[in-house]
């Protein structure tokens, strides 16, 4: 190994440990801000809370065994909020981007849909299902799925038509089109989206 590697090589760690001490000083420096601005009441800590009483709250699920219950139950609802947005919303890309005709159709219905606050429809929800766990899933469900789906079809349209062309040209099926062609082409949407829903599980949920 030449020296000017091992000089790259101590630069690139360097430079690693300088992005993670940054990141770590800045959580720091957000909880001291959150707890001083808390206890001075310059914010609602009643609406904000503070991270001591985070803390306290945490501790005190603990020791009534409660705590594991309840990262359970939470943890279930995101799995399984995750898992169904993903599903449908794969599902409904495909659908929409094999059937450009019902595309324009739902297009502007979709847009409506998109531009709903969804937290905002909570209270209906509970109304309607009932304040359990199946309400907490559709919640998640109504925020992903839009944002899934979208992305993801985003990712299949934008799929090079020359080899779309190609694939015809050489008598290619359908099927293959879209297996062997147009979702892998999506990956990096797909992923992308995944991202996205994970996030969004933990917000509905």
């Amino acid at each position: 190994m030449s020296n000017e590697h091992k000089k790259y090589l101590q630069k690139e760690r360097q430079k690693k440990w300088f992005i993670f001490i940054s990141q770590i000083s800045l959580l720091i420096l957000f909880l001291t801000l959150w707890e001083v601005l808390s206890r001075n009441r310059i914010i609602n800590a009643f609406i904000f809370s503070s991270p001591s009483k985070i803390i306290e709250t945490l501790l005190s699920l603990y020791q009534s065994h409660n705590l594991f219950n309840h990262i359970f139950t939470t943890s279930m609802e995101v799995i399984i909020s995750f898992s169904l947005s993903t599903l449908f919303g794969f599902l409904i890309a495909l659908l929409l981007y094999l059937f450009p005709t019902l595309k324009k159709i739902l297009d502007p219905f979709i847009t409506m849909l998109n531009s709903l606050p969804k937290v905002a429809l909570g209270p209906l929800l509970i109304i309607w299902i009932g304040a359990n766990q199946k309400s907490i899933i559709v919640m998640a469900l109504l925020i992903n799925l839009i944002v899934t789906f979208v992305t993801i079809l985003n990712g299949f349209i934008k799929t090079d038509i020359d080899k779309i062309k190609l694939f015809k040209v050489f008598g290619a099926s359908r099927f293959d089109t879209v297996t062997k062609l147009i979702i892998p082409s999506a990956k990096l949407e797909i992923i992308s989206s995944l991202k996205l829903n994970i996030s969004m599980s933990l917000i509905g949920s």
